[in-house]
């Protein structure tokens, strides 16, 4: 409920604009009472991304079992992700452009937030060099930066375009470019 509020008043507002006594206000609690569960603001944006990750890598965990699919573990990770922003404009407004323009402390906590979605990339890259279905050449941090270059980017264009179209539609297109590279197999030099 008060994260719900806080999304909703940092994508009107923006995090610098947005008050504490706002969100409790679209809450519809009392301020001490946010006070209750986060330290300040910064604590309530840290939290909106710490769900919002936790949610998309749990989600997208496809790597179990006896024989994982990279490949369907790849294709889960963008669909996940794409749902988990692409269903509420304002969280992906929030996270995509507001936590961006936060401090360098806040900044730092963000990247220490983001390292299991990090992770995820890395055992997807890893599981797809070790079966051969990846190539085993590349480098995993330049493909981990790749992968979720894209994802990210994609996400932006969605929202400054107005989040007009349904955001899931990219998902196979993306996951196509990404598995198969942009070169014409069938064209030699």
């Amino acid at each position: 409920m008060i994260l719900d509020a806080a999304v909703t008043v940092m994508a009107e507002t923006g995090y610098h604009g947005a008050q504490v006594a706002r969100i409790a206000r679209v809450a519809g609690v009392a301020d001490g009472t946010v006070y209750l569960y986060f330290k300040n603001k910064e604590d309530i944006l840290i939290s909106i991304l710490r769900e919002t990750i936790g949610q998309i890598v749990t989600l997208s965990t496809f790597l179990e079992g006896e024989h994982p699919d990279p490949l369907a573990a790849l294709h889960k990770l963008i669909e996940v992700h794409f749902k988990t922003l692409g269903s509420n404009p304002n969280l992906a407004l929030v996270l995509q452009v507001h936590i961006r323009q936060a401090e360098p402390v806040l900044r730092a906590k963000v990247a220490e937030m983001m390292r299991s979605y990090h992770q995820t990339l890395d055992r997807i890259i890893d599981l797809g060099q070790q079966t051969a279905v990846f190539a085993p050449q590349f480098d995993r941090r330049i493909a981990r930066r790749l992968i979720f270059g894209t994802i990210d980017e994609t996400v932006n264009a969605w929202i400054f375009t107005g989040a007009k179209y349904d955001l899931l539609t990219l998902v196979d297109p993306i996951f196509t470019i990404l598995q198969q590279g942009i070169a014409n197999p069938g064209k030699q030099n």
